[in-house]
């Protein structure tokens, strides 16, 4: 993994420096994508069609009480590297111990509620049918592991701050193997159903854990855990939960829409649409790995070069991350235009046994993935616009914009369209969202990524 300098920011080729940003970024988005899509095919062929229906239903709240944790680890971390950087190990160290406190209380009390109101939030999130009870299986047993799944991705944020991108690599693939280990174990050969994937998704969480507690343990951190630092301290809490609110927000506009699309779609066509959109879902989290390493290689080289005042290398990045997006973007494109049968086909196979409604609910699913990926995959070449439109006035430091414009697609365009459109056109209007929302929300990004361009990046500033 390469590092790149301060130095370096402010006078390398802006391509060589995107590529050393976003190699690294892009491998650790393709581990934890590919295990989600590797994990979903697993529990596709050897449980059932029904089986990714349930993981989707379940999805959205473990995934916002992960986001919970990222959106504490993301809020800390920036007022940790600061903390660090003028030397006050004192304010990193309390910093620190209140992001646990934090995510502790809140991740538990969230657990709590969540098992209290179980046969409640199963059906509101799309749980109905035959999807109940084996997404009431795999809800209570994760639910009882994602403290855990929240404390990693808030440590995993405090370790990049601390500049170990390698041990926060290495924290993010140490799951992703260790759940497609315990799949296999649990489903294929000691033949546990959808137990062995609620525990194989639970163990790794208690894997990536073990392996964060050892980092701050060790000499590596100059962090280290200390009791005294745990005790709430309000003026922290109140400054990490304003600078995580914009990935908070971000995370739970996700979770609403997986909320709204598996009871919309459930109520189109049952169990089987629901599974379709769980395959969907998870080639939209893995396909685009390489598009959001681009965006996540750009933040800092523009931050760090506008702050610098060299504006026509901002404006250079910004057309080159743009550039390289766009490309990537559409070989993507291309892909999942030619071959979606053969993608579909991935993710499930009949076994021996099968009854004939599961039979048939595979064949209903195989028929209607690839219409639904080339819908959903339509707008993909442009969507760079609007990715690293709106990363780069989170580079910035322009964060009520950088929110507003990250919302854009998915918060102010997407849901409406779903909430209309499915009422006139059926499951057509639930695929033909995602190309609309995306090309609505490139307009309305390109048109203010061009305004602020042309306002603040008139000059090289002196």
């Amino acid at each position: 993994m390469a590092n790149v300098s301060a130095e370096q920011l402010g006078s390398e080729s802006i391509s060589s420096l995107l590529i050393k940003q976003a190699v690294p970024a892009s491998i650790g988005i393709l581990v934890m994508s590919l295990n989600v899509l590797v994990d979903s095919i697993f529990v596709g062929n050897w449980i059932g069609s029904i089986a990714i229906a349930a993981i989707n239903v379940v999805l959205p709240v473990s995934f916002f009480i992960g986001a919970l944790g990222m959106s504490i680890g993301i809020g800390g971390a920036s007022i940790i590297s600061r903390a660090l950087g003028a030397n006050n190990t004192e304010k990193a160290l309390r910093t620190f111990g209140n992001q646990i406190s934090f995510t502790l209380l809140v991740t538990i009390l969230m657990v709590v509620l969540g098992l209290t109101y179980v046969d409640f939030l199963i059906p509101a999130f799309g749980g109905k049918g035959s999807i109940f009870e084996l997404a009431k299986i795999y809800y209570v047993i994760v639910l009882y592991g994602v403290p855990l799944l929240a404390l990693n991705m808030m440590g995993n944020a405090v370790i990049r701050a601390e500049g170990k991108p390698k041990f926060a690599m290495i924290a993010m693939i140490i799951p992703s193997l260790g759940n497609l280990v315990m799949d296999y174990l649990f489903i294929n050969v000691l033949d546990y159903g959808m137990e062995g994937a609620a525990w194989a998704t639970t163990i790794s969480y208690f894997l990536c854990f073990s392996y964060i507690l050892y980092f701050f343990l060790s000499k590596h951190s100059e962090l280290k855990l200390n009791l005294q630092y745990f005790r709430i301290n309000f003026s922290i809490l109140k400054e990490i939960s304003s600078l995580g609110f914009v990935t908070l927000s971000r995370q739970a506009v996700v979770s609403i829409i997986y909320l709204l699309m598996n009871n919309i779609l459930f109520n189109l066509g049952g169990e089987a649409m629901v599974a379709v959109y769980a395959i969907v879902g998870r080639m939209l989290m893995f396909a685009l790995f390489p598009v959001f390493g681009i965006t996540q290689g750009f933040l800092p080289i523009a931050g760090f070069n506008y702050g610098a005042g060299k504006y026509d290398r901002v404006k250079e990045s910004i057309y080159t991350a743009i550039k390289y997006a766009a490309i990537l973007a559409t070989v993507v494109f291309v892909g999942l235009m030619l071959f979606p049968n053969e993608i579909a086909s991935l993710f499930l196979s009949d076994k021996p046994n099968m009854t004939a409604m599961e039979l048939a609910t595979n064949a209903f699913v195989l028929e209607n993935t690839p219409s639904a990926m080339r819908w959903v995959f339509a707008a993909t070449p442009i969507i760079a616009l609007q990715l690293i439109g709106a990363a780069y006035f989170q580079a910035i430091g322009k964060a009520v914009p950088a929110l507003l414009l990250t919302l854009c697609r998915q918060g102010f365009f997407f849901i409406p369209l779903i909430l209309i459109l499915p009422t006139y056109l059926g499951e057509l209007g639930v695929w033909i969202s995602f190309p609309i929302a995306d090309v609505l929300a490139t307009i309305v990004t390109g048109y203010y990524l061009r305004k602020e361009v042309n306002r603040t990046l008139v000059s090289e500033k002196i």
